[in-house]
């Protein structure tokens, strides 16, 4: 029977991996992202998991030894934010380039500078490329669910790459919400044990972890992970797939709302999908137009063919970023939808706009307004407004 509780997006992170009981996390406290080892610090103190917590000075180190404890065959995991994850970047693509299975609690937060400690995805968005497999979340419950999926994934051995879990900081993170948990019992045998093939303290096999890989082996290496990053398509959705036999909460690449009919659609990942979700039905409500909504939840892998698919037969589509690129004409999500439907012939008439960057809100009133955009941009093949911030001070 599935437990009802109320909980912090930070909590149900913490809760899962008191659940999963890993056996190293290494942690250094970063706003907003810092209750979630002090949760599981608790949890160890009070002797209710026996994972090995590792107090570092710094969130490179924290990453450092992270990549260390996975390489020697354990499972390990940790948390951060912003700054934090930029003071990690190094790691990442080591963490990446090493094939290990780490799984990471990223908290949105804006990446400096000016100094901003509220939700944007300027963090994650500057990792896209780093190797790392990236789930977001729109809910408490998404978070939660999430980062259970993505253990089986990240272990999988067609796979082996680390997973990123995104949450949006302070919004999801700190706000509580209804969630159902899962019972231990049904959360550990989802998950498995970690049994690694190759680790370093194995005493009957050497290995090398990081070793210096001249010109005729660097890119056969990146190759290797680009294989790794194709197989957890399939792997993903194998995983979506027996949760949702276990809770009946079904997951993909995407969440389709209300896009059966849609002329025209919203792109979006994070949080702010909840704000669009009341504007679509406020919308067809009282005006009956068909507007509906695509909201990511896997960015890497990328899933082109799918997005393409989905937003085949819409008139005009409004790509909402939540991080900048600085780019002529888009953001990262921005880039990616665009090439997808550019790439599948797409007629559809596409415009990118930026929202929410350092925490700025974003309203009903504000969704409403990007869909009569996007109504006259069919009729008129004009596009408006391509590179336009939302709720930008005059």
């Amino acid at each position: 029977m599935a437990i009802r509780e109320r909980l912090s997006g930070n909590e149900a992170v913490a809760y899962a991996i008191k659940q999963i009981n890993p056996d190293v996390m290494p942690a250094f406290p970063i706003t907003p992202s810092t209750e979630i080892p002090q949760y599981v610090a608790n949890y160890i103190a009070n002797g209710e998991i026996d994972t090995e917590f590792i107090h570092v000075e710094s969130e490179h180190s924290a990453m450092s030894a992270t990549v260390g404890a996975s390489a020697a065959g354990a499972r390990a995991v940790t948390a951060t934010s912003s700054c934090g994850m930029a003071l990690m970047w190094e790691e990442l693509y080591v963490a990446a380039s090493n094939r290990l299975p780490i799984v990471l609690a990223l908290v949105n937060r804006a990446l400096s500078g000016p100094i901003n400690i509220n939700a944007d995805h300027s963090d994650s968005m500057g990792a896209r490329d780093s190797g790392w497999i990236q789930i977001y979340a729109e809910s408490n419950q998404e978070v939660y669910d999430n980062y259970i999926q993505a253990f089986p994934i990240a272990e999988n051995k067609k796979v082996h790459l680390p997973v990123m879990v995104c949450q949006d900081g302070f919004i999801t993170s700190h706000g509580v919400e209804n969630i159902m948990l899962i019972e231990d019992d049904k959360v550990k045998a989802f998950v498995g044990e970690y049994e690694p093939e190759h680790y370093l303290l194995n005493a009957d096999e050497r290995i090398a972890v990081g070793p210096y890989a001249v010109s005729n082996y660097y890119m056969e290496t990146k190759r290797g992970q680009r294989e790794a990053m194709l197989n957890a398509r399939e792997v993903i959705l194998e995983v979506a797939e027996k949760f949702e036999k276990m809770t009946g909460r079904k997951y993909g690449f995407f969440e389709e709302y209300r896009m059966e009919d849609a002329e025209y659609a919203v792109v979006i990942i994070g949080s702010a999908a909840g704000t669009c979700k009341a504007a679509i039905e406020h919308i067809r409500s009282t005006t009956g137009k068909k507007v509906g909504l695509i909201k990511i939840r896997v960015f890497r892998p990328f899933p082109e063919e799918e997005i393409a698919r989905a937003l085949a037969n819409v008139k005009a589509v409004a790509i909402m970023d939540r991080s900048e690129m600085f780019a002529g004409t888009s953001g990262p999500l921005g880039a990616e939808v665009r090439a997808a439907m550019y790439q599948a012939h797409a007629k559809a008439e596409v415009v990118n706009y930026f929202y929410g960057l350092g925490g700025r809100d974003i309203t009903v009133s504000d969704f409403e307004r990007v869909y009569e955009n996007l109504e006259k941009m069919a009729e008129t093949h004009t596009v408006i407004g391509m590179y336009d911030y939302i709720g930008l001070r005059e």
